[in-house]
């Protein structure tokens, strides 16, 4: 069985800056790696604040990307990506003036498409049933109940149209 040995600040901050050359990465992740890696807390807070200074962690440009990424090509919706952002302890006003910044059409043009797959998987045996597993599907991927609307009724209209 081989000791590990424990890294020192330095090395932490060369392997944390590789890292965040890779990509993004928020403050939460980068301690809790330094925390596995048995770094101090004077250690963490001082290469905390020299990755911060170097603009390697830049939370506000992590949860941009973060959003962009989960929306469009995890197809999450606001409120799913708002609690991993909450899981990444990301600051509540970053994360809303993010997610502001994404208007409700981006999200129906999301939305719109995974509902019309999902309805012709879904088994009911009549209109209501078939909107309520809908609505749960919808809701399970983190879309509020105002888009999930929206898309279900025009849903609804499409198919009284073909």
């Amino acid at each position: 069985m081989q000791i590990k040995k424990e890294m020192t600040g330095q090395q932490a901050y060369s392997r944390l800056t590789a890292l965040c050359a890779r990509s993004e990465h928020c403050q939460q992740e980068m301690l809790e790696k330094m925390r596995q890696w048995g770094i101090s807390e004077e250690e963490q807070a001082e290469v905390m604040a020299r990755l911060i200074s170097e603009r390697y962690i830049d939370d506000e440009r992590f949860t941009r990307a973060f959003v962009n990424d989960k929306i469009r090509y995890n197809k999450w919706g606001r409120r799913k990506v708002e609690q991993a952002l909450w899981q990444k302890h990301i600051d509540k006003d970053i994360a809303n003036r993010v997610l502001n910044e994404i208007d409700d059409e981006e999200y129906l043009s999301i939305l719109k498409p995974l509902l019309k797959q999902k309805r012709r998987s879904i088994k009911a045996d009549d209109n209501r049933q078939e909107r309520i597993k809908l609505v749960k599907f919808a809701l399970s991927r983190g879309f509020t109940m105002d888009i999930i609307r929206q898309c279900i009724d025009v849903e609804d209209e499409d198919e009284y149209l073909d």
